[in-house]
């Protein structure tokens, strides 16, 4: 089924997606918010840019972007995936809790905020460019795998990575010489064990964005982990 963006406000897009067949396809979007919210057993491809919190609650519906989105998406999702074909706004993945997202492209300010993990619910997220300033800031669970691919001269990540991180890890494609990190973590090499962690999701991003995980793979990745001194997990955590 084929719903064109411009014949509908979001309110009455989203109902026909929700009413939709199992697959849809969104074209000429332009901004409409909140695609996909709370879905699951649904494939829905997106033509265009798609507004704010796109996937937000996601359920185990699977979406695809053919191009960028703006700010939040995956907010709060349970389980599924959303691929990205560009690059992401602000707050990717906020608190999200189950489920992949991968982007081709850059993530903006505070990628991963509030991510967290429960039981056998593993959120992953994998940036295939830079991500911003506060990339997992207060994580408490989860995978977040920045690649740098973008050869831009640019910095991996910006300031403040892992503030406040009191669970989960984060990956970056970089040995991270000169980037300042705050004291709530742990920075280290990321060894052969580390990386096996990662690879599964690594190869999908890459069979997703036809890359070479074998050539990603092959170089320097450094982890990021919570210091068991951060006087954060102390607030989450019961004695």
């Amino acid at each position: 089924m084929v719903l064109c963006a411009k014949d509908y406000d979001y309110r009455s897009l989203n109902e026909a997606i929700r009413n939709s067949c199992e697959s849809c396809t969104v074209t000429d979007c332009v901004g409409e918010r909140f695609i996909g919210a709370g879905m699951e057993n649904k494939s829905i491809t997106v033509e265009g840019v798609p507004g704010n919190a796109l996937g937000a609650y996601l359920n185990g519906a699977e979406i695809s972007v053919k191009g960028n989105a703006q700010d939040a998406v995956g907010d709060t999702m349970n389980a599924g995936q959303i691929v990205i074909d560009g690059s992401v706004g602000d707050a990717a993945g906020y608190a999200m809790r189950g489920g992949e997202i991968y982007v081709r492209g850059s993530a903006g300010y505070r990628a991963g905020i509030h991510m967290k993990a429960y039981d056998d619910m593993l959120p992953v997220m994998v940036i295939g460019g830079r991500a911003g300033s506060f990339l997992g800031e207060y994580q408490a669970g989860g995978l977040i795998v920045v690649l740098g691919l973008n050869e831009d001269g640019k910095s991996i990540v910006g300031n403040f990575t892992g503030t406040g991180m009191h669970g989960g890890k984060i990956f970056l494609r970089s040995k991270c010489d000169g980037i300042p990190f705050p004291g709530q973590v742990n920075v280290s090499p990321a060894s052969a064990e580390d990386l096996e962690e990662i690879r599964e999701y690594v190869e999908r991003f890459c069979s997703l964005f036809s890359l070479s995980a074998e050539e990603i793979m092959d170089a320097d990745f450094t982890v990021i982990t919570p210091n068991s001194k951060n006087p954060y997990k102390q607030m989450y955590v019961a004695n």
